[in-house]
């Protein structure tokens, strides 16, 4: 079992499933290319462990494609991108530390 997220043509998840492994291959299809032409949308696989693209993704995350991670809203317009911990890095002090959505 593992988890895939559908991105929009911006590259914001919209949705997260739990599918078939990711080393199966179907009719000559990898699973990301496999979900990803049956929905019409890209689609990355996502661990929900955060074992790979740095971030479970959840709806309205970014992925970004350069760094090839999963990312949460900024909680501040000041907020840096850390890609080696795939975090915010911020320090405004009226900091909110959960990601609020898009």
């Amino acid at each position: 079992m593992a988890h895939y997220a559908f991105l929009d043509e911006n590259n914001i998840v919209t949705e997260v499933i739990v599918g078939i492994d990711e080393s199966e291959i179907i009719e000559g299809l990898h699973t990301e290319t496999l979900y990803g032409n049956f929905r019409g949308q890209t689609c990355k696989r996502t661990s929900y462990n955060a074992n790979i693209r740095g971030n479970y993704a959840g709806k309205n995350y970014t992925y970004l494609p350069l760094e090839d991670i999963f990312m949460p809203s900024k909680c501040h317009d000041e907020a840096i991108l850390n890609v080696e911990l795939a975090k915010w890095e911020c320090t405004n002090t009226d900091h909110n530390l959960e990601p609020h959505e898009a």
